[in-house]
């Protein structure tokens, strides 16, 4: 079985710094990482593989220094990794980013899953899953915590909801977004390590994907970023006075100013 397993590489730290200029991410100096809920898709990718004696393939859009996140991917156990970097995809929004995963995956030829992890701790929107297979004209499914059942034609699984649970099937092949609870993701072995140290990374552009720079990047994303900023925290306290009947007394008259109640 053919997987292929859609990552991203996001800023390491916890604490970022925003750009007051262009409202973007201060990416200078900033570690970077794969995406943390990407690695419980690509562990599922790797399990599905060792199942099914299959292989794993994981792509990335970003800048060159995006493939150390591949390599750590080879380290885990992925088979194959490739790069999609072109100036021309620099500002992609989650529509234009899904274009290029979609146009990737097709260069690549026969699939029959791809997952992506549920979100990204840096954007949080979780469109690009739905997107792609919009993109790929295939189906798609969201929030899955379990995989049952995988045969060469379709994919049973459990799915998170609001009110619970659901089981679906669902005809291969297809893409599916995971959730942390799926499994506990593996620490890279020696083996894998030395694999991921020697790797190749195959890098593709927009011409070799066949992309119209229009349709990506800034010029081909339908939304835009107009602001991006840490809101403004302020807090005032006020002590009362006086015994509890009387603090009691005063609360009750500050929250009818402030018609609370």
């Amino acid at each position: 079985m053919n997987v292929i397993v859609c990552i991203k590489q996001v800023p390491a730290k916890i604490k970022i710094e925003i750009d007051p200029k262009t409202s973007a991410l201060a990416s200078g100096g900033v570690d970077r990482a794969i995406n943390p809920p990407d690695l419980y898709a690509l562990e599922e990718g790797i399990r599905i593989k060792e199942k099914t004696k299959g292989k794993v393939t994981v792509l990335t859009v970003g800048p060159a220094k995006a493939d150390e996140s591949l390599k750590e991917a080879i380290g885990y156990g992925a088979d194959d990794a490739v790069l999609l970097s072109d100036p021309a995809f620099e500002g992609s929004d989650t529509w234009a980013t899904s274009l290029v995963l979609a146009k990737a995956i097709r260069k690549i030829g026969q699939f029959d899953l791809v997952l992506c992890g549920k979100q990204s701790i840096d954007g949080e929107t979780g469109q690009v899953g739905p997107m792609l297979g919009e993109a790929l004209g295939v189906p798609f499914v969201s929030l899955v915590n379990r995989i049952d059942e995988l045969g060469q034609e379709s994919i049973k699984m459990m799915r998170m909801s609001d009110e619970g649970h659901q089981l679906i099937e669902m005809t291969l092949p297809g893409v599916i977004t995971v959730v942390k609870e799926i499994n506990v993701p593996r620490i890279p072995s020696l083996r894998g390590l030395m694999a991921a140290k020697k790797a190749a990374i195959t890098v593709w552009n927009a011409r070799e994907l066949g992309i119209d720079p229009a349709t990506v990047g800034m010029a081909g994303s339908p939304t835009r970023v107009s602001r991006v900023f840490f809101p403004q925290r302020a807090s005032q306290g006020e002590m009362l006075q006086g015994d509890p009947e009387s603090q009691v007394e005063q609360l009750v008259e500050r929250l009818r100013q402030t018609r609370a109640i």
